[in-house]
């Protein structure tokens, strides 16, 4: 964890640094109102053999993407919502279809103009999946989770920043997280030190959000977001999810795009969670 902090602290300095972000904007190029963006993106992979010596499996995996953005920005106020979804499956072999990806992320934000530098902010996401989860052993298959079960909601108010372009923002404040579950309350949201079974879990704490855009030119755009939640109970205890996200456009509608997610969450798990996808597929913008 401490190597990751590093990282980021580097990668912020960096950032600040750079003259394009810090530049003010000119009043008269200040658009108000809303500005509208979904784009979706089908992944497909495919693979077959016959009386081939060499060996190998046939193979057929697909994933589909859907992110969304409804910004409303004023002379006052600026109203971010954003939206994540992903559901993807991939079949080797005779093995039945297995979940390679599943998410839905929302998110709204609303900052008040209070300040040049730093401004309040009201924020609320929710995270949870699409398909149940199972964990595959030998000969069985243990089902781990499904939609709400777990289910992710949070609310925080604080301070944040939002560059005169809009490519760097970053905010840190209070926040409450709830974790609701189902059937499966451990290992997500159960006490293991209590006698009973707890299906929900409330955790005040800190929060800290920061997302970077750096698009080098139109065909290359890498996105970075990582968030940070300490539990007031122990701030050692340090949730952590960091998103990384580089496409480069090779035609019209069709991208190259690599992601590498950072998940550390010591409730599950104490050791380090890591996905990483690379995938060529079709992308089309909606709006």
């Amino acid at each position: 964890m401490k190597i990751l902090k590093v990282f980021f602290l580097a990668g912020l300095m960096v950032v600040l640094s750079n003259p394009t972000i810090a530049q003010e904007a000119k009043e008269d190029s200040v658009v108000y109102g809303w500005k509208n963006r979904v784009v979706t993106g089908l992944n497909l992979t495919q693979a077959s053999f016959d009386n081939w010596e060499q060996g190998g499996e046939n193979t057929l995996a697909w994933q589909f993407k859907m992110e969304m953005n409804f910004t409303n920005d004023q002379e006052k106020f600026v109203w971010v919502n954003n939206g994540k979804f992903t559901l993807g499956f991939a079949k080797v072999g005779d093995d039945e279809a297995k979940k390679s990806a599943d998410l839905i992320d929302i998110e709204s934000v609303y900052t008040r103009k209070f300040g040049k530098y730093l401004s309040p902010f009201l924020a609320v996401t929710g995270k949870t999946q699409f398909a149940a989860g199972f964990q595959f052993a030998a000969n069985t298959k243990t089902k781990v989770s499904q939609f709400l079960d777990p289910g992710y909601f949070t609310q925080s108010l604080g301070l944040g920043y939002i560059s005169p372009d809009k490519n760097f923002t970053s905010r840190i404040g209070v926040m409450v997280k709830e974790t609701i579950t189902s059937d499966f309350p451990s290992p997500y949201a159960d006490d293991p030190d209590t006698g009973k079974i707890e299906k929900t879990k409330v955790e005040p704490g800190i929060t800290s959000v920061t997302n970077l855009k750096r698009q080098f030119n139109e065909d290359v755009i890498f996105t970075s977001k990582i968030d940070i939640f300490s539990d007031l109970e122990a701030f050692n205890r340090i949730d952590m999810t960091w998103e990384n996200n580089l496409t480069l456009k090779v035609a019209k509608y069709i991208n190259v795009s690599l992601d590498l997610v950072l998940f550390y969450d010591r409730d599950i798990t104490r050791k380090l969670q890591i996905k990483q996808v690379l995938a060529v597929g079709f992308t089309y913008a909606l709006l």
